[in-house]
């Protein structure tokens, strides 16, 4: 495809752009605030939702998942439906000889431009996803503490050292701090699996980079769609005209075939 691309329907030709233009970093930057402000969201939202019915907790984390795409596929969209109007007006000022400087031309719609955008936003997330995949472990449970009456058996040295371990706090690593951090950024998987489930949670530990992409590959899809969604606005404006056009003939013509009034006799 050339300069310009044409479609079918009511559409009109547009430039298209680069994958990457001066906008993309700030744009990455409004995506990572959305995903820590998503994730803030649906943290909320699924705490108030741990039903120990499985069917009911499953469903609605599911509901609540299916709406987080939706938000980042209908601002994708909007993007894309931005960047194909962008594409219209350069192309029409370069078809009238006007001049376009490069940084201008790489702002228009590309294929690419939303998943590259996606991608760039939540990298960081992608990276600590990355490391907690890699060093995640089976967590088990806590020794717990001891009973009150039971305190005074750690001063005897014959069993202290037995009991050492209920006294030991464990230290916070590296990786706890990841799977917090994720956690919250994939709270409606975490929420599914169950706090109980430890291998299930294991598991959606070590696809967290792969889950950790569905906001980005559901901003990329819709950015997509910013072509279809172009041309229907492009159809709609066509068919709002032809209407008019159609009901300004129908009122010329009632007003031709108005009967006019006895003549009055001179």
């Amino acid at each position: 495809m050339s300069n310009g691309q044409q479609t079918r329907g009511q559409s009109k030709p547009f430039l298209r752009g680069t994958p990457t233009d001066e906008n993309t970093v700030q744009q990455a930057l409004k995506f990572f605030g959305a995903m820590i402000l998503v994730a803030f969201m649906s943290f909320i939202v699924c705490s108030m939702t741990s039903f120990s019915n499985n069917i009911l907790r499953i469903g609605i984390n599911i509901v609540i998942e299916t709406l987080i795409i939706l938000i980042f596929f209908n601002k994708g969209a909007d993007m894309g439906t931005e960047g194909v109007s962008r594409g219209e007006i350069l192309f029409q000022h370069i078809q009238k000889g006007q001049e376009a400087s490069q940084s201008e031309k790489r702002i228009p719609f590309h294929p690419a431009k939303g998943f590259v955008i996606g991608l760039l936003g939540s990298s960081l997330f992608v990276i600590l996803a990355l490391l907690l995949a890699l060093t995640a472990e089976r967590q088990m449970t806590g020794a717990g503490t001891l009973p009150t009456w039971m305190e005074s058996y750690m001063r005897r040295s014959e069993i202290s050292d037995a009991l050492a371990g209920y006294s030991q706090s464990a230290a916070v690593s590296a990786t706890d701090i990841f799977r917090i951090i994720i956690r919250l950024t994939i709270m409606p998987f975490v929420s599914i699996c169950g706090a109980e489930n430890r291998d299930l949670l294991l598991t959606v530990e070590r696809l967290s980079p792969a889950l950790v992409l569905i906001p980005a590959a559901a901003y990329g899809t819709g950015y997509m769609q910013g072509p279809s969604r172009r041309r229907k606005i492009h159809t709609e404006i066509a068919e709002n005209a032809r209407r008019r056009r159609i009901r300004e003939k129908r009122e010329r013509r009632a007003r031709i075939t108005v009967p006019k009034g006895p003549q009055q006799l001179n």
